[in-house]
């Protein structure tokens, strides 16, 4: 049976350039991902990155939406401890009233920053993750039908239909979706180890619920693809300066890549790199079919989110060029 394949974008600021351009290349990706027969767009928040220009993802969603004609647009996520539930109510409810029926909200328990940031969102973040179980029913909540005797409404957002997906890196997302009956979305391209526990937990402990009847599962997964394995391994290499900067703790624009990672990076930084990325599908098409073949063997996802973040336009475009026709090669 045919799975569809979906793209999540961070909107990355190359190098020597502008969030201008960071937009532009999303929306022109979309686009492109919309023609190929992609299901979804979703965009990530994150703030204070030099490398990300999705920060106001509300935004960044509506100039997507408004590009494309079909193709579902989305967060994956919107971190929701830094938010009130009624503000993001209200943002989505605008979306879903400007493009009916395209509209996704993936909700996150990270705050998408550091502390020093945390703090200048002005949101107790502590509290805000402690409380995120509550936040995400509050949120639920002004997405009903309004009732006469409601003080506080969700104006736009009262009676839409806006899909609520809770997205994990950890266990304790897949206990909360499991708990609500929520769809569920786990960051296998960034935390490789606890994927199949995580759907375990999730599909073990599933409650039916008025959104879903059975448990629905997305794994998101960094696919690098390329004409030759050697041209896809070079371009993943913008990945793995990404992230060791992170870790070195001085995150910048998104570089572009480079031959060889051994002059960059300390060999005891090395395995770090390769751990957190250890998910990633890298190579030619045949490459990248085996890739797809064994995650979905493995995991049984009902969908697969895409992301690949490549400096090179042009060669971003071709990427997900190829993973759309691997799908169909899989799927035929």
């Amino acid at each position: 049976m045919s799975i569809p394949f979906s793209v999540l974008d961070l909107a990355p600021i190359l190098k020597d350039g502008t969030a201008t351009d960071a937009f532009r290349r999303s929306l022109d990706l979309a686009q492109h991902a919309e023609r190929l027969g992609y299901h979804r767009f979703w965009l990530a928040e994150h703030h204070s990155m030099k490398g990300i220009a999705s920060a106001a993802t509300s935004v960044v969603i509506a100039h997507v939406a408004g590009g494309t004609s079909t193709i579902r647009v989305g967060s994956g996520g919107i971190m929701l401890p830094n938010h009130s539930p009624l503000v993001i109510a209200e943002q989505f409810g605008t979306l879903a009233s400007l493009f009916p029926g395209r509209i996704d909200l993936g909700l996150g328990r990270a705050p998408g920053s550091d502390r020093a940031t945390m703090h200048a969102l002005r949101r107790d973040h502590e509290g805000g993750a402690n409380t995120f179980p509550q936040d995400v029913i509050e949120l639920q909540s002004y997405f009903r039908p309004a009732t006469d005797d409601q003080k506080v409404q969700a104006v736009p957002g009262a009676g839409l239909d806006v899909p609520i997906w809770l997205l994990g890196s950890s266990l304790f997302s897949a206990h909360l979706a499991a708990a609500l009956g929520l769809p569920y979305a786990f960051a296998y391209h960034f935390a490789p180890e606890l994927l199949l526990e995580a759907l375990a937990i999730y599909r073990s402990e599933f409650q039916a619920s008025e959104e879903l009847a059975k448990p629905c599962v997305m794994v998101g997964v960094n696919i690098f693809a390329a004409d030759t394995n050697d041209e896809a391994r070079r371009l993943f290499t913008s990945l793995q300066q990404q992230f060791l900067n992170l870790r070195r703790g001085s995150p910048g624009q998104f570089p572009p890549p480079v031959d060889s990672m051994d002059t960059i990076w300390a060999p005891w930084e090395k395995p770090g790199v390769d751990q957190a990325l250890s998910g990633a599908i890298v190579g030619d098409p045949e490459a990248v079919r085996r890739g797809l073949d064994a995650l979905i063997a493995k995991t049984q996802p009902d969908e697969i989110l895409t992301t690949a973040s490549i400096f090179d336009h042009a060669a971003r475009l071709r990427s997900f060029e190829i993973v759309a026709e691997v799908r169909e090669r899989i799927f035929t």
